[in-house]
């Protein structure tokens, strides 16, 4: 078999069109997306909440934001909580939780809340298991947040 030939046997079994074994399949089907939006959304932005896709959903950022003022509040905790309630929402509208969470990005617009910020995340998890995650300093959020989250979740 010449390179051009097995490369093209490669790229065919890769795409899932033929086996291994050389032998001709269906291509896989095409996975279902569903969007995820919680009903009380402040901030009316063209982005959905979630999107499942397959066995994974993609969740948008979100900032701790009072659902009254539409601000951060003035406690950090409280704004963390409403974040990460706010996540965790999205996740039971797709029949997941916390632990399926699969990797987390946080900005912070001030890296010394770092301390602040994990034992309350941590509380949110019932395994020990944790997530893959980033903790990256901004330099200014939306809406003047402390906090933006963005994660990936895949079911367990």
């Amino acid at each position: 078999m010449n390179r051009r030939v097995s490369f093209l046997v490669i790229a065919l079994v890769v795409a899932g069109i033929v086996s291994v074994n050389g032998a001709f399949s269906q291509p896989a089907a095409q996975t279902t997306r569903k969007v995820f939006n919680a009903p009380d959304k402040i901030v009316q932005a063209p982005f959905s909440d979630g999107i499942l896709a397959g066995n994974t959903l993609y969740l948008a950022g979100r900032i701790g934001l009072d659902p009254k003022t539409g601000k951060p509040p003035a406690e950090i905790e409280d704004e963390i909580k409403l974040m990460l309630d706010s996540l965790k929402g999205t996740l039971t509208q797709a029949g997941m939780t916390m632990d399926d969470l699969a990797y987390v990005q946080i900005a912070c617009t001030d890296l010394s809340l770092f301390d602040k910020f994990n034992p309350i995340y941590k509380s949110y998890f019932t395994t020990k298991d944790f997530p893959a995650r980033e903790f990256i300093g901004a330099a200014a959020l939306l809406r003047g947040g402390h906090f933006e989250l963005q994660a990936i979740a895949v079911r367990r």
